[in-house]
């Protein structure tokens, strides 16, 4: 909770509100008492629980840091979400198409959600709200003290809600930790998704030719000629062949015909001597 700044309020601070108050910084900056502030999301989910069916609980947003939040909060606990501009007459006039009646109401700023509260008063609807400290409380019926207008505040509040109306239902255990990240719950900024989804790009494309290259070097090395395993390319033949087979003059002397015997071509031949004939 300090991290995400939940315990930081405004200057002002309503009276209504001074019991969630811890104390007031030198620069006038109220800080809120983040026990109290644990208690009642403990309370906020025992009442969201209380409700037997799911669909029967909204939670609303009107500011654009809390939308995603309260999408990511309907998704996991199974409650409607109405993000974005509240339309006037969805829990009051039954003529509209998208008439609602809720058994409960979760809001993000009693300010910005003024219309859906000031409606939930009319029909009698229970409201759980995240206040600041200048937060105005008529028809809050459970009022969270938290700083409910930076982004990681307000989704850090509703991933805590939701993950203790998980646990109170038994679809998850308290010894273990959630799986869900809480960054599934923080507002994103477009500009920011489109920075990334260029970024992604730009890798995958430097990955592809990078794989390019390695392919054309891998076909390129298999398409080259291979060197003899014996003689060079010279003509040159191995130190072992010399010795065994006479490629010089030694052994080519060595390797021809022997001659005839001395009883041989001339005189003993020609007079027909005793010597063995050829045939």
């Amino acid at each position: 909770m300090l991290a995400a700044q939940v315990h930081i309020g405004t200057r002002n601070s309503d009276s209504k509100m001074e019991d969630y108050i811890w104390t007031r910084r030198n620069d006038g900056i109220h800080i809120l008492n983040v026990g109290k502030t644990w208690e009642k999301i403990q309370l906020a989910a025992r009442l969201i629980v209380a409700i037997e069916n799911p669909q029967d609980v909204i939670a609303i947003s009107a500011r654009p840091y809390g939308q995603r939040a309260v999408l990511k909060f309907a998704q996991y606990t199974g409650c409607q979400a109405i993000a974005g501009r509240f339309t006037p007459g969805t829990f009051t006039n039954q003529i509209t198409r998208q008439f609602k009646e809720p058994r409960l109401l979760v809001i993000t700023d009693p300010r910005t959600d003024a219309q859906p509260v000031r409606e939930s008063s009319y029909v009698g609807v229970p409201c759980v709200g995240l206040c600041d400290s200048d937060s105005p409380t008529p028809f809050i019926d459970v009022a969270i003290p938290c700083n409910n207008k930076g982004k990681l505040s307000i989704g850090l509040m509703f991933w805590l809600l939701a993950r203790e109306v998980l646990r109170l239902r038994g679809t998850i255990s308290r010894a273990q930790p959630w799986d869900v990240p809480v960054d599934l719950f923080f507002y994103r900024d477009p500009d920011e998704l489109e920075q990334a989804e260029a970024a992604q790009a730009a890798q995958a494309q430097t990955e592809a030719a990078e794989f390019a290259a390695q392919e054309t070097a891998a076909q390129n090395a298999a398409a080259a000629p291979a060197a003899p395993d014996g003689a060079g390319w010279d003509g040159a033949a191995p130190a072992a062949d010399k010795a065994g087979e006479g490629w010089d003059a030694g052994g080519g002397a060595a390797a021809a015909p022997a001659a005839p015997a001395a009883d041989g071509w001339d005189a003993a031949g020609a007079g027909g001597g005793a010597t063995a004939g050829w045939d």
